[in-house]
């Protein structure tokens, strides 16, 4: 019984702490984001991902609290939907204004709809600032860049891999080609045509313009500021 609750302990402690580090990362994220922000995502990075306030989501209901938030357009992140699922879900049940978009529609969105930021999480970032993300934020990052549109991560410092040197380094899952020949429990494809299915994918640290963390937003050289956040964290 002792030790049933000091794991119920520890994990409320760790639930609180969580929220209170996220809620952090939302205060420097929306400190970037300017006024009247149309901000692009993609995939979930929310309440449903963490301990109920969120990384990238984080960062947008800071903004919206603020003041700053005019419309938020979510990719739908195909093939598993965890934009419209989640993203969509969780922005709509606050009253955040959404608007959701297929993959497909993200450049053009960009182009037609004033989106003046894009915010996405992280699952791992590598010493030199590579970032692998759920698999579509490296053409999401792309289309930022052809766009002029500054592109950030909002990720806790958990999120940092310090051992590895370069998104290289980083190995990507690949699942199961059904979720690609299929939508839902509809086929859409010819039965055994091959797939290619990366969960996620890697974007270069040149494409990025800062990485929000909880203690602060880190900018390029992101091996020098990434140094300093390692150092920080081992004081």
């Amino acid at each position: 019984a002792a030790i049933i609750k000091a794991l119920e302990v520890k994990a409320e402690q760790i639930y609180a702490d969580d929220i209170t580090m996220n809620k952090r990362m939302g205060e420097y994220g929306a400190a970037v984001l300017p006024d009247a922000a149309v901000v692009l995502t993609h995939c979930n990075a929310g309440a449903l991902a963490t301990c109920g306030w969120g990384t990238a989501l984080g960062v947008i209901r800071s903004a919206y609290a603020q003041g700053k938030l005019k419309m938020v357009y979510a990719d739908e992140t195909r093939p598993l939907l965890q934009g419209a699922r989640l993203t969509a879900f969780e922005l709509f049940e606050d009253g955040i204004p959404v608007t959701l978009i297929t993959d497909n529609m993200a450049a053009w969105t960009m182009r037609t709809k004033g989106v003046n930021a894009v915010v996405v999480g992280a699952d791992r970032i590598a010493a030199n600032g590579d970032t692998a993300n759920k698999i579509g934020t490296y053409g999401v990052a792309l289309a930022a860049k052809a766009h002029g549109i500054p592109f950030y991560i909002a990720a806790p410092t958990s999120t940092f891999d310090f051992s590895i040197a370069t998104g290289a380094q980083i190995p990507i899952e690949e699942r199961k080609a059904d979720e690609v020949r299929h939508f839902r429990s509809e086929q859409t494809a010819p039965e055994g045509v091959a797939v290619f299915n990366p969960a996620f994918d890697v974007t270069p640290a040149e494409l990025i313009t800062g990485i929000i963390t909880e203690h602060g937003v880190l900018k390029a050289p992101y091996t020098e500021s990434i140094k300093k956040l390692q150092a920080l964290l081992k004081d």
